[in-house]
């Protein structure tokens, strides 16, 4: 049982520590190349027309801030991962009994952190060198899809999975429909990643998730995955110790995307895989992203049925901004909601 934990708290440490150690450099890597949007603001969703209060809020930072700071997050677990493998390799024991990347549990999150990654920095690379933005939404949302329907297949095909696992009842038969309910879940997260618009308030709330689900793989003894999970956590913490107001970098693509689709392959991973429940608690324990696509779509329908909104601001965490809320107390009390939502989650996962 502490050689289990071990295998967890040491590379959540190790991420952490490496996430501490190579955020100064890539920071003056950022500065230097002055790696942040040259046009302020933004277009709300649904209409085309410009965001006013949005503007008014972020649009100095924005054109003052780095992007790219997600490259310290996935950087921190790709050589996090490197290193533990590498030391296993040519050391051998104790040091192979923490190497978390294998075929059975790990390659499929670690593959879509690594893809989210590098279409998100393509994406964040062009917005900063050009005034016209980064890729389209299309091609974001295509891409995002592509992931999902490769690690539903995958799921399907390899692994024999086409089940959900629903708390008190026990699995949910989805037959070839799992593949579509893939695609739709990694969607619906990929969405969420609007979270990431005030300082600290992204990284804090999936720092607490992929904990949360490091804590579900551990119970199900998937000790790689929970491992992985907690890697991830780690360098989201290194992330959030240079994100706390005012912020050093923002998340921006390379982050939000590499995130959003890794959690849902860990989602996935930890359900009917583990023998338990993994998606069906997902919207409760990533409740701030759901509150995020809800607020949104409310919003959006508000406007095109209605002629009016329902928030000053969606979704609704810059709402609470323009209400007068400072920055740093809506990021605390999301990340309070987060850790009970988390906690609710998990109870429930861990329900038989």
């Amino acid at each position: 049982m502490i050689l289990d934990a071990a295998r967890v708290i040491v590379p959540f440490v190790a991420a952490f520590v490496i996430g501490i150690g190579i955020a100064p450099l890539i920071t003056h890597y950022l500065y230097k190349h002055r790696a942040w949007k040259k046009k302020g603001g933004k277009v709300g969703m649904g209409d085309g027309h410009g965001t006013p209060l949005f503007n008014e809020l972020h649009k100095e930072r924005e054109v003052s801030t780095p992007r790219m700071g997600g490259i310290v997050v996935w950087a921190s677990v790709f050589i996090t991962a490197l290193l533990i493998m590498l030391m296993g390799v040519f050391l051998g024991e104790p040091f192979s009994s923490f190497a978390f990347v294998n075929r059975e549990q790990t390659w499929l999150p670690l593959f879509a952190l690594m893809v989210g990654a590098l279409v998100g920095l393509a994406d964040d690379i062009l917005e900063v060198t050009r005034s016209s933005g980064g890729l389209s939404l299309r091609w974001r949302l295509l891409v995002v899809a592509a992931i999902g329907a490769f690690s539903g297949w995958w799921f399907f095909a390899k692994l024999g999975v086409s089940t959900v696992g629903i708390p008190f009842l026990g699995a949910l038969p989805l037959g070839s429909m799992f593949i579509v309910f893939f695609v739709v879940v990694t969607l619906a997260l990929y969405a969420g990643g609007i979270i990431d618009g005030i300082d600290g308030l992204a990284g804090g709330i999936f720092a607490i998730i992929f904990m949360v689900y490091a804590a579900i793989a551990f119970a199900q003894q998937q000790y790689s995955l929970a491992a992985f999970a907690a890697t991830v956590a780690g360098a989201l913490f290194a992330f959030l110790w240079f994100n706390i107001p005012p912020a050093r970098f923002y998340l921006s693509e390379t982050g939000t995307m590499a995130l959003t689709v890794a959690l849902a392959v860990t989602a996935f991973s930890a359900d009917s895989l583990g023998e338990g429940v993994g998606v069906a608690v997902l919207p409760i324990i990533a409740l701030p992203l759901t509150v995020t696509v809800v607020t949104n779509m409310m919003q959006i329908v508000s406007k095109k049925v209605f002629k009016r909104k329902l928030f000053r601001i969606a979704p609704i965490h810059h709402h609470f901004e323009a209400i007068g809320w400072p920055a740093y107390k809506v990021t605390m009390r999301y990340w309070v909601i987060t850790i009970i939502a988390g906690v609710f989650g998990l109870a429930l996962a861990l329900l038989k």
